[in-house]
């Protein structure tokens, strides 16, 4: 059986996922040990709140090196919500701009939506050939967010030699990123665990790749 860490560093519904992910067939451990998050197949980043809280937490527990070592070895690593956010290079909250893992260039932002948080089952868009989201372009998943990627920027390709990510897009007031699949890391920002069968189905998907 699969085996995946949900990684325990103070933030994000740890239970919720660990049942999600044992629906989907893994062999779940929550811990903050490195020793355990180096071991496992595959590596969860859950998160919520604030950005820069969640990356307190991380740094806390040596996340950011975790989550590094395992991308450089060609590991998998999953991050859920902020789990996602901090991907970026930095979130911007409120005026407070604090540095992400920078696995993505780009900056987390305020939704630009009257409405917030943006809660509730929305459709989300995702690329032909996406292994994340095989089978499962017509479902709906659920979000609780007010900050999102609006964009994920990349190098000129005449500049510098790189595979781009497959960007799953959504919309709220205006278009942001509801996903993103990018070699071994991978990320929603909709909760899999909240979004009933279809977030089992796309958990089970993430499961089969690694």
């Amino acid at each position: 059986m699969t085996k995946v860490v949900v990684l325990d560093y103070g933030s994000g519904n740890l239970r919720s996922v660990q049942r999600a992910l044992e629906a989907a067939g893994a062999n779940v451990t929550v811990s903050s040990s490195m020793e355990a998050a180096a071991a496992a197949d595959g590596l969860v980043v859950p998160g919520v709140g604030a950005f820069e809280a969640c990356m307190r937490g991380l740094r806390a527990v040596q996340g950011p090196r975790i989550i590094e070592r395992r991308l450089a070895g060609g590991r998998s690593v999953l991050g859920i919500c902020v789990g996602m956010q901090v991907m970026f290079e930095a979130g911007d909250e409120h005026g407070l701009v604090t540095p992400g893992c920078a696995q993505w260039p780009g900056r987390v932002e305020r939704l630009p939506a009257q409405v917030l948080p943006h809660m509730g089952w929305n459709t989300v868009a995702p690329p032909a050939g996406s292994r994340l989201f095989e089978g499962l372009a017509q479902e709906r998943f659920y979000f609780l967010h007010s900050y999102a990627a609006l964009d994920l920027p990349m190098p000129d390709a005449g500049t510098e030699r790189v595979t781009p990510p497959a960007l799953t897009w959504t919309e709220y007031a205006a278009p942001f990123v509801a996903a993103v699949e990018n070699g071994p890391l991978s990320a929603t920002q909709f909760h899999p665990e909240k979004s009933g069968k279809a977030g089992i189905a796309l958990l089970r998907n993430w499961l089969g790749s690694l």
